[in-house]
């Protein structure tokens, strides 16, 4: 992807990087070359981003021409704004205090150069920033009001207000940053598609193994996409790839609901998208959605401090607690008796002023049906853990926690199985979705649906194989060339 550096006047960026063009704000605006140039990727170092200004025009008009700059008017925006200012301290302020602890003073100014400043204490603090507010030089004003540090602004620097004795840093990290990224490099020859998978290392517990990650790049190579794992500290990358697949655990308050809004923002094909993040993590609203379309699921109530004392007469024991943002069986529980009840819905309380509470379904197994752009992609039997109520049993320690499964192919499935969870996820998205739902007799309860399904080897894929994994590719592959083509014909 070749790659522009845009400055107000060349002079003032007298670093020398190979395989990076430097170009004025004037030249870039109104020279066919690059107005007619794809795949590129736009450094926007000028000297205002005032709107309608040059430099506001240099990021509009690399979006309006498919090109990447950086900033974004997204970015641009979100650093005009002292909402979204409080509300990225507020997120970031255990990292903050901490980088910032030693400081005598109630203002200080952090300047970052491509995620890193002069003094290696607070790299860590300027990457965070740097991935958040994606603009190639920044400066941080922090004030400290009675013990506390809060971000109180920030905003871009253009190459010409970069400190005389700031400049050999400067070119160090400039250097750094485009000689150790990947857009760097050459491509391989293929058809040019990348799509990140942003995976957690250490996780205990992932949608996909390591060894499903790189069936999914196999496949992904198969069919012309190059696909790459990263990781949460690859989020100033984004807007190198044309898709994102998240498989890694997700939440809203969370880094993976950030990568998938700056995904979205940047034109990205995003699975878990935002959206289906939201509705799927919050079984309040799935409980909401249920009844207001009138699809079958057990009893449910929205409990609050003042309605506590419904469940008794209205669902009975036992029953089912659950956290609204719950996941994997975590944050759900059982509650024998009303005395069980009365302190869990408490302890539930305490984090959450609603909680979910669901009538008790015995059976043998949970179907777990696999919903892939509106299509069905898998279907599975997970059969309750070992003398335990759910398919995970997250007390046991030690030995298998979990119960079996068995694939069915989708043409054998019970009828009106299918179509339950296709009724359900209509109403949420097109995205990845996995329904689970309990049979009894003839009748098929929706129980929650998971925006970031497990597809794991030997699981999900025991029937298809590899096609599996190929099968949600190519719908990577649909996805990204629709946007493409949507955005050809703008």
């Amino acid at each position: 992807m070749p790659i522009l550096i845009v400055v107000s006047n060349p002079k003032d960026w007298n670093i020398n990087i190979p395989g990076v063009q430097v170009v004025s704000t004037k030249t870039y605006l109104t020279e066919s070359e690059f107005v007619k140039a794809k795949n590129t990727r736009v450094f926007n170092l000028s000297r205002s981003y005032k709107y309608q200004s040059y430099g506001y025009y240099v990021s509009l008009l690399a979006a309006a021409r498919g090109q990447k700059a950086i900033p974004s008017i997204g970015t641009i925006e979100d650093m005009k704004s002292s909402a979204v200012v409080r509300i990225i301290s507020d997120e970031m302020e255990e990292m903050i205090q901490h980088a910032l602890s030693s400081l005598q003073s109630d203002k200080f100014t952090l300047s970052i150069y491509f995620g890193r400043n002069i003094s290696r204490k607070y790299d860590k603090l300027s990457l965070q920033l740097f991935n958040l507010f994606q603009a190639p030089l920044l400066r941080a004003h922090f004030l400290n009001s009675n013990g506390k540090w809060q971000l109180s602004g920030i905003g871009p620097i253009s190459a010409s207000e970069i400190p005389d004795d700031h400049e050999e840093y400067v070119k160090e990290f400039a250097i750094s940053y485009f000689t150790e990224k990947r857009f760097n490099f050459p491509k391989r020859d293929i058809s040019g598609y990348d799509v990140a998978i942003l995976v957690n290392p250490k996780e205990e517990n992932p949608p996909s193994s390591n060894k499903a990650i790189q069936k999914f790049i196999k496949a992904a190579e198969q069919i012309g996409l190059n696909a790459e794992v990263i990781s949460k500290d690859d989020y100033s990358r984004l807007a190198e790839f044309d898709a994102l697949f998240i498989r890694e655990t997700t939440r809203v308050n969370h880094h993976t609901f950030r990568f998938a809004q700056r995904a979205a923002a940047e034109g990205l094909y995003v699975v878990d998208d935002p959206e289906s993040i939201i509705r799927c993590s919050n079984k309040v609203y799935l409980a909401e959605l249920l009844n207001a379309h009138q699809i079958l699921a057990p009893k449910t109530l929205i409990i609050h401090k003042d309605n506590i004392n419904l469940v008794k007469e209205q669902i009975g024991f036992p029953c089912i607690l659950k956290q609204p943002d719950s996941s994997f069986s975590l944050g759900v529980s059982k509650a024998e008796n009303e005395e069980k009840y009365l302190q869990k819905v408490q302890d539930l309380l305490d984090k959450s002023d609603l909680v979910v509470v669901q009538e008790f379904l015995p059976t043998q197994f949970d179907w777990r049906i696999g919903i892939f752009d509106k299509e069905p992609l898998f279907a599975c039997k997970y059969y309750m853990a070992k003398e335990h109520w759910q398919i995970y049993n997250w007390q046991k320690k030690g030995g298998v926690n979990y119960g079996k499964f068995e694939c069915v192919p989708i043409e054998l499935l019970p009828k009106g199985l299918v179509k339950t969870a296709l009724q359900i996820t209509n109403l949420i998205g097109d995205g990845l979705y996995g329904v689970d739902i309990k049979q009894v007799e003839n009748k098929f309860y929706v129980i929650e649906v998971n925006d970031n399904p497990n597809i794991d080897v030997g699981v999900e894929d025991f029937l298809s194989k590899d096609k599996l994994y190929l099968n949600i590719m190519n719908t990577f592959l649909k996805k990204i060339q629709q946007i493409k083509e949507s955005k050809n014909r703008r």
